[in-house]
C-alpha cells in the first residue's frame, strides 16, 4: 500500500513509518525541514517538503496514495479539511491522531478521578482540548457522509524509544529533566492524577492494524496500562539515582515555566481503555511495561 505521513521525522511519523514500511507499505512522508530528508531517507520513507499549509502538496499525495496518516498535528483543522477534500468518494483511508488528554480534567495533580473511559463513553472536554474534540468527530462524521475510510487513533502518554529517528516522546522527557534540574523525582501537586500509557511499538502496530481492518468512522484509544504521576516520579528517582525521593512541583510554578501545556498533560487525569483496539481489531500489546522502560534508563 502506498502512505503518505505527515509528521515524518516525528516521534510518532517516524516510528508508524518504519514499522509500516517493514512490513511491506511505501511511504511518503511529509517533512518540513529539508536537512532531515537523507535522515528519513534512511528509514525506507520517501521525503516530500512541505507543510500543512500547502494545500497542493497535502492534495498530490493524497490523491497518489492509498491511504494518508496525519501524526504531525492533532489541532490543524485547515490540513484534515484539505485531505477530506482530497479524499472524498475515494474509499481511501484517512488516519488521524488525536490524544488522550481529550478527556482531561483541570485538577494540578491534586484528585484521582475515579473515571475511566472507553470508546462508548460521552465526555465533556477541557476548553483547551474542545476543538481537538470537534476535528476528531468531524473526521469521524466524514468517514460516514463523504465516502471515505476515516480512523481516529487517540494514544494515552507514550514511552519507549522511537522505533525511527531519535526522538522524543512528550510528557516523560519533561519529567525526566525536571527530576534532573531538582535532584528528585518529579510530579505536580499532590502528583495522584492518574495517566493511562502505551508502548511506541505496540501503538505503530495499531495504526497498522487500523490500515489493514478499521470499519469507518472508528475511534481507538491506545493503552495497556496506568499509573500516578507521583508513581512515575518514583520510577524516575530510582533510574536517576535518587533512591526513590520524590518532590511536588506547584501548580503555579509549572504553569509559570510550561504553560497551559502543565495544565493538561502533566497535571490532569487522563485514565482510557483500549476496548475498540482489544476487540474490533485484536490488537495484543505486549511490550515492555512503562516501570520497566524507565528502569532502563539508569545514569
Amino acid at each position: 500500500m502506498k502512505i503518505f505521513l505527515t509528521g515524518a521525522t516525528g516521534y510518532i511519523g517516524s516510528s508508524v513509518a518504519t514499522y509500516l514500511i517493514k512490513q511491506g507499505h511505501e511511504v511518503y512522508g511529509l517533512l518540513r525541514d529539508k536537512t532531515k530528508a537523507e535522515d528519513v531517507k534512511a528509514l525506507g520513507i520517501i521525503p516530500i517538503i512541505g507543510t500543512l499549509e500547502d494545500e497542493a502538496v497535502l492534495t498530490e499525495y493524497a490523491q497518489k496514495t492509498d491511504a494518508v496518516i496525519n501524526t504531525a498535528n492533532s489541532d490543524h483543522r485547515f490540513a484534515v479539511e484539505v485531505f477530506i477534500e482530497a479524499l472524498k468518494g475515494t474509499g481511501k483511508i484517512l488516519i488521524h491522531t488525536s490524544g488522550s488528554s481529550v478527556v482531561g480534567d483541570d485538577v494540578m495533580g491534586d484528585t484521582e478521578n475515579p473515571k475511566v473511559f472507553n470508546e462508548e463513553t460521552l465526555f465533556t472536554p477541557m476548553d483547551v482540548r474542545r476543538e481537538r474534540v470537534n476535528i476528531n468527530n468531524d473526521i469521524r462524521i466524514a468517514g460516514i457522509t463523504k465516502g471515505i475510510r476515516t480512523i481516529v487513533i487517540v494514544p494515552s502518554m507514550i514511552y519507549g524509544n522511537a522505533l525511527g529517528l531519535n526522538i522524543e516522546s512528550d510528557q516523560l522527557p519533561v519529567v525526566f529533566r525536571k527530576s534532573e534540574e531538582m535532584g528528585a523525582g518529579v510530579y505536580v501537586g499532590k502528583g495522584v492524577n492518574r495517566w493511562s500509557n502505551v508502548h511506541i511499538g505496540d501503538l505503530a502496530a495499531l495504526y497498522s492494524l487500523a490500515l489493514e481492518k478499521a470499519p469507518t468512522a472508528s475511534y481507538f484509544y491506545a493503552e495497556n496500562g496506568e499509573a500516578s504521576y507521583k508513581e512515575i516520579a518514583v520510577y524516575a528517582s530510582q533510574a536517576l539515582g535518587y533512591k526513590g525521593k520524590t518532590v511536588s512541583w506547584s501548580a503555579n510554578e509549572a504553569l509559570a515555566e510550561l504553560g497551559d501545556w502543565a495544565r493538561y498533560a502533566l497535571g490532569s487525569n487522563s485514565r482510557v481503555r483500549a476496548v475498540h483496539a482489544r476487540n474490533l481489531l485484536g490488537w495484543k500489546p505486549n511490550a515492555i511495561s512503562l516501570q520497566d522502560w524507565i528502569a532502563l534508563r539508569k545514569k
